[in-house]
């Protein structure tokens, strides 16, 4: 496109902005103070395009200058808004999905460093070698150091059968190492389950998707139909970052036949609502424990305080993320999308967790048996992150009725997850030296030798 022509459509774009802010303030000559004053800083912003676009010491792309002006303003509010350019809006939807295109690697941006968090089980990247702890420094030649997470994950994404070429730097090795994946098709498997000893059951949730309800149902059933009679269950919510708000509210009615689940409050009428549970046609009436820790966050904490506060569950563990706080994505045009912040959640008993967390019914903190505790304070939490949002009380005025299961996104994005990972495959010898496993364990047998003395 010529150059005029370029700046020609930028400064139609600008006029049009200021006549669409006109126009929603109803068009009256009479323009409110806020309105000036927008229309003045957008005039600002189009003055400075303009002065980069001709002065600036290297030709500069207008397009890219003005994305990551939205995405600088949208950064500001808080740690989880953000602009989505199509390919990341492309990769949120894939989240939430049931499989995808992959090495199969568990990823985060710990300390600016692209590190992974651990290798899922039976995948190219397993199969490979790759270890959690591993950092990435280049996809296909191509350096990580300036990457955003989501394109290094769509670098890594792609159709079976093609292969990628990570290079990774390992400590204790002198010289980084290359290896060369062939993509395969990547299950994303939320709920794992296994039978600790007999009569007792553990789920572990990794994240909440579209499935993680219908899988936790069939989790349930294979455990309450085995040889013994299921007399307590041990629910792991550690390290899990969060997901769809819908699955949240769902997951805690499994368990809960009344109540309150979960209320949200926003700034619009549309984004309050209340969430209430519905009597379950298949009662679960064992005990259950709940394991948290600081890498518990937004839909795990939804769970971990509506059981809590229902008293249908001890929470175990060290006190979690903090992210109380819901977003929703809009599409935009052009195959954008915008994440932002639209309510704060609070549990039933009207508590705010936003910068706070759950704190549990008995502080344990991890260890393996025999070994000195490990401190959570490593974790990065909510509260540490920068432009947080702090914690407003519960309104006194009522929320709306309870309202239809949304799937607003409540994941929690945007902080450094330890290397410890709960996404590799269950294996009973190291649940039986988890120190907090082991004494939600105890907890269960408590109960039911109290509940025998008592009949």
């Amino acid at each position: 496109m010529p150059r005029n022509r370029k700046r020609f459509c930028r400064r139609y774009l600008a006029i049009l902005i200021m006549a669409v802010v006109w126009l929603t303030s109803g068009g009256a000559p009479e323009v409110s103070a806020n309105d000036e004053e927008t229309y003045k800083g957008l005039k600002i912003f189009s003055d400075v395009i303009d002065l980069i676009e001709k002065n600036y010491v290297d030709p500069v792309d207008s397009k890219d200058l003005i994305q990551k002006a939205i995405q600088g303003m949208v950064n500001s509010l808080d740690p989880h808004s953000q602009l989505l350019p199509p390919e990341a809006f492309e990769e949120l939807q894939i989240d939430t999905r049931g499989e995808f295109g992959g090495i199969g690697i568990v990823i985060t941006m710990q300390k600016g460093l692209l590190t992974v968090i651990s290798p899922i089980e039976g995948t190219p990247a397993q199969k490979a070698g790759i270890k959690a702890g591993d950092i990435i420094i280049k996809v296909d030649g191509e350096s990580t150091k300036e990457m955003m997470l989501w394109e290094a994950v769509k670098k890594m994404r792609g159709p079976k059968g093609e292969s990628v070429v990570i290079t990774i730097f390992r400590e204790g090795e002198t010289d980084p190492m290359d290896f060369t994946l062939v993509r395969d098709i990547i299950p994303i498997e939320s709920v794992r389950y296994m039978t600790l000893q007999p009569g007792y059951g553990y789920i572990r949730i990794t994240n909440f998707q579209e499935n993680t309800t219908e899988d936790l149902n069939a989790a349930l059933k294979a455990l309450e139909h085995g040889k013994t009679p299921l007399n307590g269950l041990v629910l792991d919510l550690r390290d899990n970052p969060g997901g769809l708000l819908n699955q949240a509210v769902d997951v805690s009615d499994v368990f809960l036949d009344e109540g309150n689940i979960v209320s949200i409050k926003g700034r619009m009428k549309r984004h309050t609502k209340s969430f209430d549970a519905r009597p379950d046609r298949v009662k679960h009436l064992y005990p259950i424990v709940v394991l948290i820790n600081g890498g518990s966050a937004s839909a795990s904490e939804i769970v971990a305080g509506a059981l809590q506060d229902h008293r249908r569950a001890v929470i175990l563990g060290t006190t979690s993320f903090g992210k109380g706080s819901v977003q929703t994505v809009e599409s935009l045009r052009d195959g954008y999308g915008l994440k932002f912040t639209i309510a704060r959640y609070y549990t039933p008993s009207g508590r705010s967790i936003q910068a706070q967390g759950i704190v549990p019914d008995i502080e344990v903190r991890l260890r393996h048996i025999d070994e000195d505790a490990t401190s959570d304070e490593r974790v990065l939490k909510e509260k540490d992150l920068r432009n947080h949002l702090d914690a407003v009380p519960f309104p006194d005025e009522d929320a709306s009725s309870p309202a239809d299961r949304g799937k607003e996104d409540s994941d929690a994005e945007g902080r450094d997850q330890p290397a410890d990972s709960r996404y590799g495959p269950l294996d009973r010898d190291s649940l039986q030296s988890d120190n907090q496993v082991m004494r939600a364990v105890e907890i269960l047998k408590g109960y039911q030798i109290l509940t025998d003395v008592r009949s």
